[in-house]
């Protein structure tokens, strides 16, 4: 591995994934707190909750990008650090879908409520399914069998890493039924018929919210301390 001031492409990779961590489990409480602020309805009036819920929005695509960016760095990463020969077509195949992921996240947010977004969001529900296979299998083969991971503690990280998958796919899934429960909200405005729904739905999103939350900290863990398993 070529050195650039005496700084591996390895550490240069790790470092990036610790700041996506970060940016992705950060930004995540700050989404999960503004929503707690949406919920009190007795506190802010009806513009002032969506004022939050825009703010939820935006932010959310911090931690959205971090999870696509995720993908093709924890790729790098086993490669550059010698833990799985993978070839270079498929270091490259893994930059093209994160890019491709990102597009799709981007694009559909910057054209909400629109056909096109309904398309983006529809191809990378099953994006997010082929990653979700792909990580699980990983962590799973490489658990029995000893490869293309050899390292316990990495392949419990990528099978954990397809749990976050489906738990995160789990909260678009849960969170689902909300742009309806807002619209009514909007036209109709805040009472009892609308807003509980749309509390039942944040307080299911909410369960699947605390599950990445738990993983995301318990591989972290894995990735530090390197356990001998």
């Amino acid at each position: 591995m070529v050195d650039l001031i005496g700084i591996s492409a390895y550490q240069l990779l790790v470092f990036v994934h610790l700041l996506l961590f970060v940016l992705w489990l950060g930004a995540d409480v700050g989404v999960f707190m503004l929503g707690q602020e949406f919920r009190r309805r007795h506190k802010h009036d009806l513009p002032q909750r969506l004022v939050l819920l825009q703010l939820l929005v935006n932010l959310d695509m911090v931690p959205r990008t971090a999870w696509a960016l995720m993908v093709p760095l924890t790729i790098s990463m086993v490669s550059a650090g010698g833990y799985w020969d993978v070839p270079q077509w498929g270091v490259a195949l893994s930059w093209i879908v994160g890019a491709f992921w990102i597009a799709l996240v981007w694009d559909a947010h910057l054209h909400d409520q629109t056909p096109r977004a309904a398309r983006d969001r529809k191809i990378e529900f099953y994006l997010k399914i082929g990653l979700t296979v792909f990580y699980l299998g990983l962590g799973i083969v490489s658990l029995t069998a000893g490869e293309p991971l050899a390292m316990q503690w990495l392949a419990l990280k990528a099978l954990m890493f397809g749990i976050i998958f489906m738990a995160a796919i789990m909260i678009d899934v849960a969170f689902k039924p909300v742009g309806p429960q807002l619209i009514k909200l909007v036209n109709e405005g805040s009472s009892d018929e609308t807003e509980i729904p749309l509390l039942k739905t944040m307080n299911r999103t909410r369960i699947w919210v605390w599950v990445v939350y738990a993983l995301l900290l318990a591989t972290a863990f894995l990735g530090n301390i390197k356990p001998t398993l």
